[in-house]
């Protein structure tokens, strides 16, 4: 007879070692039993030293989840560090995020702190909270789940008395749901929550941009005109590299066409192509050339394919502006302006509004809805047909439809000799149709030449007939 030998099951309980945790890349001290972190990921002094458990930042296992927790909430929240060290159940949201969602840092440190916020209203940490459902092994007891999910209910009443607006409440609710959830336990709310949006941005209107413009310094023009006219969000305008406008800049080919990488995309879900006008283009070559011969307050630069699109002016060492740098740009120019209102802790201009400038102008415009959602990034079910046309198609569709800032209220040489035309009591329209048959119609520019020295020909055999009257 046979018998199966009885064995302990697998078990895996890595620690990370300490050399490996001396890998990382993220400015930090190791002294003793402590990790100590004094600066930023751009080497600026914290206001106050995090100092945190070595053991329990080994504990955490993997390199890039402990990266991740770190370079997430320095910038932010510094202080929400040690709070996730100190809690295993918030590293595992963090964990979940990072392998299994975008690994966005502003995803983890909003689902942090409404967790933060939960957990200091209940008065306990987010792992005795989990203890409590789970007083035994691994398995949720139900009765405790019940007793959680009223709690939940009783925050969520909480949040409403104190005025906050729907949106806020759904959020901070679902920050709480999916950290239970990520822990092996499903609470949930009585009833739907309602999802009204009771306040909303606007779009600034073409006029309102062009007060920006006027008051904004180049770089600034280069903000508020890449932002508008190329649809960027923030975090991926901050990552964008020379090299990504570089043939199209020295080749004055315009408009500029950008090529914006799965890595650089909100949520990293996929590649797509976006170009910049006349306006956002004259600015930023204008931005770029000043960078290189220098100015009073830095030194001439020496653009690489990795430099900068836009750099952080506070380092002399080029550096990539932050998106907190560039909302503090935007709203900066918004108040100087006199464009924001502010209403119930609200302000109805954001950075997000000139995405709302580059989608309601291009639909206006007559653009075809599938490619002004392509160009601003967002997923579609014709991504990849669109994107298969070419960039020069895609040129063209940006092209053709004009998108700009300023208003256009100049009219052409030509426009003006016919106005002068008509006002002598002749249509300029039948004076350029009988030359086109004699002569044969052309469109460039040499046609148009044509045109007006057509037009200035009639215009003065018109004055001289009504002098000589």
């Amino acid at each position: 007879m046979i018998t199966e030998a009885i064995t302990q099951p697998i078990m895996r309980n890595q620690k990370l070692s300490l050399e490996e945790l001396r890998t990382l890349p993220f400015p930090m001290k190791i002294q003793g039993d402590q990790v100590i972190i004094e600066k930023g990921l751009r080497n600026s002094k914290l206001k106050n030293t995090v100092v945190l458990s070595l053991d329990k930042v080994l504990a955490a296992k993997e390199k890039g989840l402990i990266d991740y927790v770190l370079s997430a909430f320095v910038s932010e929240r510094p202080a929400l560090i040690e709070f996730a060290f100190d809690n295993q159940s918030i590293l595992k949201m963090a964990r979940h995020f990072l392998r299994h969602c975008s690994g966005s840092f502003h995803s983890i440190y909003s689902y942090t702190v409404n967790v933060q916020k939960y957990t200091a209203w209940l008065g306990s940490s987010p792992d005795l909270i989990i203890k409590d459902i789970k007083p035994v092994g691994n398995i949720p007891d139900p009765a405790r789940v019940q007793n959680h999910s009223g709690f939940l209910n009783d925050f969520l009443a909480e949040l409403q008395d104190q005025g906050l607006k729907p949106g806020v409440v759904v959020n901070r609710i679902k920050g709480v749901k999916t950290f239970y959830r990520v822990n092996g336990i499903k609470v949930e709310v009585s009833e739907p929550l309602s999802r009204r949006v009771t306040y909303k941005d606007r779009s600034p209107t073409a006029e309102e941009l062009t007060r920006v413009l006027d008051i904004a310094d180049l770089r600034g023009k280069v903000i508020v005109s890449m932002l508008a006219l190329g649809a960027f969000r923030e975090g991926t305008l901050s990552k964008l590299k020379y090299r990504h406008v570089r043939e199209d800049i020295e080749n004055n080919r315009v408009p500029i066409h950008i090529h914006v990488e799965t890595e650089i995309v909100k949520g990293k879900y996929g590649d797509y192509d976006t170009f910049l006008g006349a306006e956002a283009a004259q600015y930023l070559k204008l931005y770029i050339d000043q960078r290189r011969n220098g100015s009073r307050r830095t030194k001439p630069e020496n653009l690489t394919d990795e430099s900068p699109l836009i750099r952080d002016e506070t380092k002399a060492t080029p550096r990539n502006i932050t998106p907190k740098q560039l909302r503090r740009v935007v709203h900066g120019l918004y108040v100087k302006a006199n464009l924001v209102k502010q209403c119930e802790g609200h302000y109805d201009l954001r950075v997000h509004s000139l995405r709302k400038y580059f989608k309601t102008q291009l639909l206006a415009l007559g653009v075809q809805p599938d490619y002004v959602d392509y160009f601003m990034g967002h997923t579609l079910d014709t991504y990849h047909d669109i994107q298969s046309i070419g960039i020069e198609k895609l040129r063209s569709v940006y092209a053709s439809a004009g998108l700009a800032i300023r208003p256009k209220t100049q009219i052409s040489k030509l426009e003006q000799l016919k106005e002068m035309v008509r006002a002598l009591g002749m249509n300029p329209e039948q004076v350029l149709a009988k030359d086109a048959l004699a002569y044969g119609a052309v469109t460039t520019q040499e046609g148009e030449d044509h045109q007006l020295t057509v037009l200035r020909k009639q215009l003065r055999e018109l004055i001289l007939a009504e002098a000589s009257v």
